[in-house]
């Protein structure tokens, strides 16, 4: 019955869907571990929505994959590159956080290991139930004008609460959780046998991303948890592996834009007068990718917070 039941399983997710994203090799980042660094930008045609950093840590037996991507064609993708560095098998998958851009190419590895688990924190496995998987199905689907036709929403099936250790064919994945960072679903996954820290959308380095779902100060908060780790390589959601000064350049940013806010609130500042004088202070990120789309309503988003404080 089992045996039918993957078969079944199988057969649904087989999809008829467009056409492949173009191969991108894997950086080594640690003794066993790799990234594909995806183009920086938003979801597009051009980048066939491909635009997170997917990880996989190679282990005695198996595969871990970290964030395979926003689309059944990039997991493909994946799954090229690691068959073109080791014959073992996908094992386990982690997904960050609920950002579909970061966990729905998921489907190209149940297709090719149906009983793969997949770990991600409880709170992403509620969203994904409530129909938040579909909401960014539909999203990739409409910002890449159907480069991602055929992805269905496979979500995590083994549920993690964060700040715990998973122990998976003998090495050692460390959960780092804050509460209310970047989302209230998003786990940093620590490989100390790698001396590496996968970041997920907590850090991002030359990009900006959204905050709608997170705060500055939980944001500030998680960055110094990442900050506590004795690992020397940290993989941020968005951007370039680096070391830990892409953790201190990107909680700056939060800092600055938080900071800066509350400072205008007290000064009696309104809200739509706040942005030129912020800005001012951020002439290190004007360049980032986003910054034009997302700061703006990162000033908004700050404002809310420190407001909401105050009651």
């Amino acid at each position: 019955m089992k045996r039918l039941f993957l078969m079944l399983l199988t057969l649904y997710l087989l999809p008829v869907h467009a056409g492949p994203v173009p191969d991108m090799a894997p950086d080594k980042v640690g003794p066993s571990s790799y990234v594909i660094h995806g183009p920086l930008g938003r979801p597009s045609p051009e980048n066939h929505g491909f635009m997170n950093n997917p990880g996989f840590v190679i282990t005695n037996s198996g595969v871990v994959v970290i964030d395979p991507g926003g689309s059944l064609q990039i997991g493909e993708m994946v799954l090229r590159q690691i068959k073109k560095i080791t014959s073992k098998p996908v094992i386990a998958v982690f997904n960050t956080h609920i950002h579909g851009d970061h966990w729905l190419g998921n489907q190209a590895i149940r297709i090719a290991y149906p009983e793969v688990p997949i770990y991600g924190h409880k709170k992403l496995i509620e969203r994904v139930a409530a129909g938040e998987g579909e909401t960014w199905r539909q999203t990739m689907l409409r910002l890449t004008d159907g480069a991602t036709e055929g992805t269905k929403v496979v979500g995590p099936n083994k549920s993690v609460e964060g700040n715990q250790e998973v122990l998976i064919d003998g090495t050692r994945f460390n959960l780092i959780y804050e509460a209310k960072a970047h989302s209230d679903t998003d786990v940093m996954i620590e490989v100390p046998a790698e001396g590496l820290l996968f970041l997920g959308d907590n850090v991002l380095s030359g990009r900006l991303g959204q905050m709608t779902h997170g705060t500055f100060k939980g944001g500030i908060r998680a960055i110094d948890l990442a900050m506590k780790s004795k690992v020397k390589q940290f993989v941020p959601g968005h951007g370039t592996t680096g070391d830990r000064s892409i953790l201190e350049t990107y909680r700056r940013y939060l800092v600055l834009v938080r900071d800066g806010v509350a400072k205008l609130m007290d000064d009696g500042v309104e809200d739509f007068e706040m942005k030129p004088i912020i800005r001012n202070s951020l002439v290190d990120y004007t360049t980032w990718v986003s910054f034009e789309h997302e700061f703006g309503r990162h000033i908004s988003l700050a404002y809310l917070e420190v407001e909401a404080e105050m009651f």
